[in-house]
């Protein structure tokens, strides 16, 4: 398998994504859209470059989740759903491509139309398109899935839908959508949203339809077939799929006849049941386990396969997120000895022999990641925009925490304690207090079944307890976890956000301050900021490559000087193993191990 370089990968796609095109949006109906530029295949394309349409089908793939779900409706706020539902059983108007930036290729719809500044976007739907149960597929239905999930529906639609002016029939299969304010993503967020069928809700409230019993109907390759709550779900190869054969995008996506979903009470018992065979495929996040424990009979004997793909993304961030509503973790200078406190080099040396690499900024790993030392050029103007709001760091230039990798970690803890005292905590009798004697003490909370992430945490409360800071680790099940996110009760948690090579709306939704209060939303850090908003809308609507670069590098300054997440591993490369009859296409996408690329384009076949 060929390794990919980011400065040469696919050239004509990365320019023409992080680049403004200067050109004018076709007013002509296209076969796919590009955020900026024209899509890089062609009108009469046969498959994705890394999909194989000659792939067979059959066979099964077993994928292990830890914790438990209660609900089978990915498209609602409540309930525990399997993360994987919406990507395998959804279908939109339009399919994401992993070997692009951003750019879409129809899947329900034909064609795809916009406005001359992207103003407004028309789509024209298959006419064979069909639903799982064999009825078609309308504007009627595109329609209600618009105005149902933007309005009641999970958190991650509704900001969408509030730059929608309008949304109306203007064909037999076409529909229109009309916008209420200038951002060029929005043609695109449109052709990615899912596609239900809007009969099967008739007198019932969408928004409180979880449970195990009412399964959206939807248009996709696999349907839910057996299930049995908390323990698994089987879903099942349509034998009747409407696209095969019809979608360009979707041969040689959907091979198996079956993609299991097993469920364990923690991590560990998940990956004895991989190295049993229960279980045929698995990601590891842990270098210190994946050098240490895969050389277990199946790998010696080749029944397993170990390997490790490169990918182009962003590292995005990973850690333990610092909850800006708790009055302990307000000030920066408490976040900041957090920061101190938190020793990585001695937890990767403890975990992974020193050799796992640290996260250094949200975008890092890309062309869009903050650079080091002091802003210069754009990025200097766009951040003196809000001079006095930014933290220390975000013009200067902002460095995590290096420590000597002892465990005292003493200069650390000097410099932690130093800007404890500057925000008025002090050591009184042994313990961290206020001025009014109120102990410093915050609550961690952590899902059930994460071994990697308690013994993280361990080491950090040892740290912790050595410096007088009150704390107390909580663990609950993924139901009680959920609930507990969604209404943003918890001091610390483990966060982690992907962050594409084409940052957009979705950053709103992120760190946006609109969303620091919606219940059940992603701004997990609750940050409410000026200058991250005002960055987002500039990425949004620059003019010109250069911008949009610096204003994402900006971005990245402030989020990174905000000193809202301890950053834990990046992991630039994924470590797959999975069962030697599984099979994938030589050629990596730009994304890499991405939602789209397993099980969609992996395969089943004997050796």
């Amino acid at each position: 398998m060929k390794m990919l370089n980011f400065t040469n990968m696919r050239i004509a796609g990365l320019s023409a994504a992080i680049a403004l095109a200067a050109g004018v949006a076709s007013a002509e109906p296209m076969h796919g859209i590009a955020m900026y530029g024209d899509p890089a295949l062609p009108p009469d394309f046969e498959h994705l470059p890394y999909a194989n349409p000659d792939a067979p089908s059959g066979g099964s793939i077993v994928v292990a989740n830890v914790g438990s779900f209660d609900s089978l409706n990915p498209y609602i706020r409540k309930g525990n759903t399997p993360w994987q539902m919406r990507f395998w059983t959804g279908e939109s108007l339009m399919g994401r491509s992993l070997d692009e930036p951003f750019s879409l290729y129809g899947v329900l719809a034909e064609s795809i139309e916009t406005g001359p500044n992207r103003e407004w976007v028309e789509f024209t739907l298959r006419p064979e398109a069909r639903f799982s149960d064999g009825s078609p597929v309308t504007v009627a239905d595109v329609i209600w899935s618009y105005e149902t999930l933007g309005t009641v529906g999970h958190p991650r639609y509704q900001g969408f839908y509030s730059k929608v002016e309008s949304i109306e029939q203007t064909g037999e299969r076409s529909v229109r959508l009309t916008f209420n304010v200038e951002d060029r993503e929005l043609a695109l967020l449109a052709g990615l949203r899912p596609i239900l069928k809007a009969d099967q809700w008739e007198g019932v409230a969408f928004e409180d339809s979880d449970g195990l019993d009412m399964i959206p109907i939807t248009s996709g390759r696999y349907v839910v077939g057996d299930v049995e709550g908390g323990r698994f779900v089987s879903l099942q190869r349509n034998p009747d799929y409407w696209g095969e054969g019809i979608v360009p995008f979707m041969n040689g996506v959907g091979n198996f006849d079956e993609v299991r979903i097993e469920y364990f009470g923690d991590d560990t018992t998940a990956f004895e049941a991989f190295k049993t065979g229960i279980v045929t495929t698995t990601r590891e996040f842990s270098v210190g386990r994946w050098d240490s424990q895969y050389d277990f009979p199946r790998t010696q004997s080749g029944e397993v396969l170990l390997v490790e793909l490169p990918h182009q993304r962003p590292t995005g961030m990973t850690g333990f997120v610092m909850n800006s509503r708790s009055e302990v973790f307000e000030d920066w200078r408490v976040r900041q000895a957090m920061m101190e406190v938190f020793n990585f080099e001695y937890i990767n040396d403890t975990l992974n022999g020193g050799i796992q690499p640290r996260i250094t900024s949200y975008f890092s790993n890309s062309p869009l990641g903050m650079q080091e030392g002091p802003a210069t050029g754009r990025v200097l103007e766009f951040l003196q925009q809000y001079e006095d709001e930014l933290l220390p760091g975000a013009i200067e230039g902002y460095t995590l925490p290096v420590s000597d990798g002892s465990a005292s970690n003493r200069a650390g803890t000097a410099r932690a304690f130093a800007l404890l005292e500057e925000a008025g905590w002090t050591v009184q009798n042994g313990v961290l207090a206020d001025a009014d004697g109120t102990p410093f003490e915050f609550d961690i909370l952590l899902e059930t079944g994460s071994s990697e992430n308690q013994a993280i945490i361990n080491t950090f409360s040892e740290a912790l307890l050595r410096i007088g800071i009150g704390h107390t680790i909580t663990t609950m099940d993924s139901a009680a976890y959920k609930e507990r996110t969604d209404a943003y009760d918890y001091d610390m948690t483990y966060f982690r956000r992907g962050l594409s090579l084409s940052p957009g709306n979705e950053q709103y939704l992120y760190w946006g301050s609109e969303n620091a209060d919606q219940v059940g939303g992603r701004n997990m850090m609750g940050v409410r900021s000026e200058a991250v908003d005002g960055l987002i809308n500039l990425l949004l609507t620059s003019e010109s490559q250069d911008d949009f670069v610096a204003a994402t590098r900006a971005l990245d300054r402030v989020l990174m000087s905000g000193r809202h997440v301890i950053p834990i591993y990046q992991w630039n490369i994924s470590r797959v193993a999975h069962d030697a009859n599984l099979h994938y296409p030589d050629y990596m996408p730009i994304f890499g191990d991405w939602p789209g690329w397993q099980p969609e384009v992996w395969w089943y076949e004997e050796g």
